[in-house]
């Protein structure tokens, strides 16, 4: 099993910033790729950013020129720098990693609120 902890979400006024963590334990050595969706009140869950151990690295468009992935291998642990935040940007943040060995992995989720 891959266990996934996120922390860093919280209520934050528009234009503010948070960063999101997640820390990776459990059988970590296959991860290859680990990552970001979210939810919002009423809607799909939706992919905002992952990391790749191939060096790719995708954010959303509506987030890519305020928002940063970054991965720290050694550590099993993946970041999402978000800046400029705007209301819609208001949901239950999920960590996932994926692994040859378990599949996908999914953290417990992170409320992030931005306020007009």
């Amino acid at each position: 099993q891959v266990q996934l902890v996120e922390s860093g979400g919280g209520l934050v006024q528009a234009g503010g910033s948070l960063r999101l963590s997640c820390a990776a334990s459990g059988f970590t050595d296959n991860i290859y790729n680990m990552g970001w969706y979210r939810q919002a009140p009423g809607k799909q869950r939706e992919l905002v950013a992952y990391s790749s151990d191939d060096g790719v690295s995708e954010i959303r468009d509506s987030m890519k020129e305020r928002s940063t992935i970054s991965r720290d291998h050694t550590k099993n642990l993946v970041y999402l720098q978000m800046n400029s935040l705007k209301p819609e940007d208001t949901g239950v943040y999920y960590c996932y990693a994926k692994s040859l060995r378990v599949g996908i992995a999914w953290g417990q989720g992170t409320q992030v609120t931005v306020s007009p």
